[in-house]
Order: C-alpha cells, then sequence, then structure tokens
C-alpha cells in the first residue's frame, strides 16, 4: 500500500507559480547583505552649507584667516560705534573689545603654530 506524504518532491511548495532562479539568488542576496552588513558603500553625503572649511586646511592658514576675519569685524564694528550714541553705542564698543581681545588670541595661537 502506497502513503501520502503531504509534502512529496512532486509538489511545489513555493507559493507563487514559477520561481525564477535569478530572482530568488538576487533576494537571497539582498537578505544576506542586509543582516550580513556587507552593504556598499555609502554615498557621499551632500552638504547643504554655502561655505565649509576645506578638510586638508593646515592650522597656520586658518588662524591668519581667522585674524584677518576678526580685525575686519572690528573695524566695522568700530565704524559703527561712532555713528550711535548713548547705550547702543557702549554695546558696540564691547562688541568691538571682545573682537579685539578674540584677534590677540588668534595672533598668540598663530606665534605659536609659525613664529617668526
Amino acid at each position: 500500500m502506497k502513503k501520502h506524504h503531504p509534502y512529496s518532491p512532486s509538489e511545489s511548495t513555493f507559493p507563487y507559480n514559477d520561481p525564477d532562479p535569478e530572482k530568488l539568488q538576487e533576494a537571497a542576496d539582498r537578505a544576506l547583505d542586509y543582516h550580513l552588513g556587507t552593504h556598499p558603500d555609502p554615498k557621499p553625503k551632500t552638504s547643504t552649507q554655502v561655505f565649509t572649511v576645506i578638510d586638508t586646511i593646515d592650522t597656520e592658514c586658518l588662524l591668519a584667516n581667522l585674524s584677518e576675519t576678526l580685525a575686519s569685524a572690528n573695524a566695522m564694528v568700530s565704524d559703527l560705534a561712532f555713528e550711535l550714541e548713548g547705550s547702543r553705542r557702549h554695546v558696540a564698543l564691547g562688541v568691538a573689545q571682545m573682537i579685539e581681545l578674540s584677534e590677540l588670541l588668534a595672533n598668540r595661537a598663530l606665534d605659536i603654530v609659525d613664529p617668526r
């Protein structure tokens, strides 16, 4: 007497009509890549910044540009301060003094990096 097995080799257990071996391989590869972490290199992030600093720039160049930027800001605030009166003038002169102190710090750091 012949017994009937629920999963005989002649019956397909695949839920779809015809399994395409290429599609099955692609699906298996995607699943393995996802779970084993073999992801391709991520795309470089696009920056939304308008201005950026080059990664390879040296410290001396950064400090020199910082010093020049602070000097320009100091000149603008000082010019503005002399057009103002009262407490607004005191605030502008205070900002100018903070910029001057920052400029002194930047110049000192520049002297340490590149003594001339």
